[in-house]
């Protein structure tokens, strides 16, 4: 499925929402591509799981942010592939480090650098221990299995638009 179709699939997909998340956060390793950058080369030429641009670009057409969180011990690495992937510039804030506090930390960081409250927020990883610790700051997190997909996206969608919900909504202003 092509860039186009995917962004056009998930620009429907946000449209069967009242409640959009502010700011939607990825994690890189397993998450947005198929690899550790540690254990790749700047030289090389990255890719994307085949769902990750499409659902950027979506966003990006919506108004929506984009951050990164990644624990990467090689930020040369990976914001080499960003740039070859072109696709840096679409992030609001990049937080990319090594970090033994299971991100609790980097979302610090984008919430100072974006004002985005953290229950206005959704986050795509790949590690249980991030999602569980993420969780726990008010941030809706979804567990990626094979990468940021379509699937995954509705899934984001719909438990942070459970968490906002009518019932929600008064507590979290």
């Amino acid at each position: 499925m092509g860039d186009e179709k995917v962004k056009n699939e998930a620009l429907e997909i946000m449209g069967l929402f009242q409640v959009l998340p502010r700011l939607v956060v990825f994690d890189l390793d397993y998450t947005l591509w198929p690899f550790y950058c540690e254990c790749r080369s700047k030289r090389e030429m990255p890719s994307l799981y085949p769902h990750a641009k499409g659902i950027l670009y979506a966003l990006k057409d919506k108004g929506i942010d984009v951050a990164i969180a990644s624990r990467s011990p090689t930020v040369d690495i990976a914001k080499a592939f960003l740039d070859k992937l072109d696709i840096r510039s679409m992030f609001v804030a990049q937080e990319i480090f090594s970090s033994w506090t299971h991100k609790t930390e980097h979302f610090q960081r984008i919430n100072r650098r974006t004002g985005v409250p953290y229950n206005s927020m959704l986050f795509f990883d790949d590690e249980d221990r991030n999602i569980e610790a993420v969780s726990k700051m008010g941030v809706t997190s979804i567990l990626v299995g094979n990468g940021v997909n379509l699937g995954a996206f509705r899934q984001g969608l719909m438990e942070f638009s459970q968490s906002s919900g009518p019932s929600n909504r008064s507590a979290r202003k």
